[in-house]
């Protein structure tokens, strides 16, 4: 986007895109939905302490602090430190600091990871190449390059004939930082919105082109794709829908019931019988029946129409579709501390935890985590503790879905290795009897959950992607030494 993003354009101190000294970000990245705010304080202190950590042990294994910040050793900086600062809720130990090899056996198995929130950062953000010139960056005719040679090698007959352009491979950032830096599996495209659907960042068209290019591109399905739907607009609404399912074989449905298009002044509600149902009838009609709906992080003139509240009626009347509530519906980050403390209540997820403990019958809410693990994970480690075993206790373990907003957070993979290491204290399962975050729950998390959405067979796709281009691309990437970029791509305050 080549201004600031239209929810908080008063904000003239934001910067875009930003290099964190640490292996975990340190400051709040606005996904372009809410208003990041400032470093807080625990975490200008983790940030210090991670970086002397990495200074002290880079010297010690005789690395410079850049190629220390490579290894495994880098994530356990960040890890430590942030225990240190917040209290202990990674898994995580000063033996990892200095070998690879007991980072590797702490980390255990790999996860099937199902990114069911992922974003474009378009070719605009960096019209001058840049970073075309930076170690370890794929410029785009990096990408042509090897999109040529996997046409050459005959890895993919499908690209016979091909002479793509550097339009065509806008998104080649987005395939690094997702495929390459990081273990996810598969990932779902969205966006924020525009004033009209096919005015979005990426609108609809786009979204499912990056899809099928990157299909395209690893010879197996990778990437998923939303559709764009705004009930507001009526019968046009449902027509744009039509073509969607019907030309751009979208995957799911992505709703902003508090972002009102244009002409409008106020969002609308899921469980309107006037204007959502007709939506609802028509993505049952297209039998494309998995509705992800933004709820929390306000966005448009009314916040309150961002509440997860409207769900519990309409997930009850269309039993048949399966509501993704995204950002668990948490209000805001930058509160959330002090209301907990005072209330003990994590503003708006809380609440929707206790409506959905009324209707233990309903089955089709499933609450996805982007942004949100993120930014508690990063600010309040106990709040994020305390959103995990509610909503694992409320919805089941087996329907909280893994999603990151990324890219805007860069690569996924620090998240990735902070869930993965993350524990909820057992003085707050003993207290608060909540599901310990085993193994198990977090396979079903970090894809399993979002598989069986999806109508995916995670035991065929972890075989079929052994074999797949993207998965040999990332297994030679990785044997030639990873270049991680560290680089945010949202916006940060400052």
């Amino acid at each position: 986007m080549a201004s600031l993003p239209r929810p908080f354009p008063h904000l003239l101190s934001a910067r875009k895109g930003t290099t964190f000294r640490s292996a975990i970000p340190t400051q709040i990245v606005s996904n372009e939905e809410f208003a990041p705010f400032c470093q807080t304080a625990a975490q200008a202190r983790a940030e210090q302490l991670a970086t002397a950590i990495v200074k002290r042990t880079a010297a010690r294994r005789g690395l410079t602090r850049r190629d220390f910040l490579k290894t495994t050793g880098g994530m356990a900086a960040a890890l430590l430190a942030m225990n240190s600062v917040f209290g202990k809720f990674f898994d995580i130990g000063e033996v990892e600091l200095f070998e690879t090899a007991a980072f590797a056996e702490q980390q255990g198995a790999p996860y099937f990871i199902f990114d069911v929130q992922t974003h474009y950062v378009g070719s605009h953000f960096d019209p001058a190449g840049a970073e075309d010139n930076r170690k370890g960056a794929v410029s785009k005719q990096g990408l042509l390059s090897l999109r040529r040679w996997i046409r050459e090698s005959g890895l993919n007959p499908k690209l016979t004939g091909d002479r793509g352009t550097i339009d065509d491979l806008s998104w080649e950032n987005f395939v690094k930082e997702v495929f390459l830096d990081s273990e996810t599996t598969i990932g779902l495209i969205s966006t924020p919105p525009g004033p009209y659907p096919q005015e979005a960042v990426v609108p609809p068209n786009e979204m499912a082109h990056i899809r099928d290019e990157i299909n395209r591109l690893a010879q197996s399905q990778r990437m998923l794709a939303h559709g764009l739907a705004t009930p507001q607009l009526g019968v046009a609404d449902l027509d744009f829908m039509a073509m969607q399912a019907e030309t751009l074989k979208v995957d799911a449905w992505k709703c902003y019931t508090g972002s009102c298009p244009k002409g409008f002044d106020r969002g609308w509600w899921m469980d309107d019988e006037k204007i959502a149902y007709p939506m609802l009838e028509q993505a049952r009609k297209l039998n494309v029946k998995r509705v992800c709906v933004h709820k929390g992080l306000p966005l448009g003139p009314v916040p309150d129409y961002n509440h997860p509240k409207d769900l519990i009626k309409a997930a009850r009347d269309f039993p048949d579709i399966d509501f993704l509530v995204y950002h668990s519906g948490l209000k805001s980050t930058s509160t959330v501390d002090a209301v907990f403390a005072k209330t003990g209540e994590i503003p708006w997820t809380t609440e929707f935890c206790r409506m959905k403990q009324a209707q233990p019958g309903i089955k089709n809410i499933y609450m996805e985590l982007g942004s949100t693990f993120a930014q508690l994970v990063t600010t309040h480690p106990a709040v994020c503790a305390h959103l995990l075993g509610q909503i694992i206790d409320a919805f089941g373990a087996d329907h909280v879905l893994w999603g990151t907003d990324s890219i805007w957070y860069g690569s996924p993979q620090w998240q990735i290795e902070a869930f993965r290491r993350f524990q909820i204290p057992d003085r707050l399962i003993e207290q608060h009897r909540y599901q310990p975050l085993t193994r198990q729950v977090k396979e079903q998390i970090f894809g399993l959950n979002a598989a069986r959405v999806f109508a995916v067979d995670a035991k065929a796709k972890r075989n079929e992607l052994q074999k797949d281009v993207l998965g040999q691309l990332r297994m030679s990437y990785l044997e030639e030494g990873p270049e991680p970029s560290r680089r945010v791509y949202g916006w940060v305050a400052g």
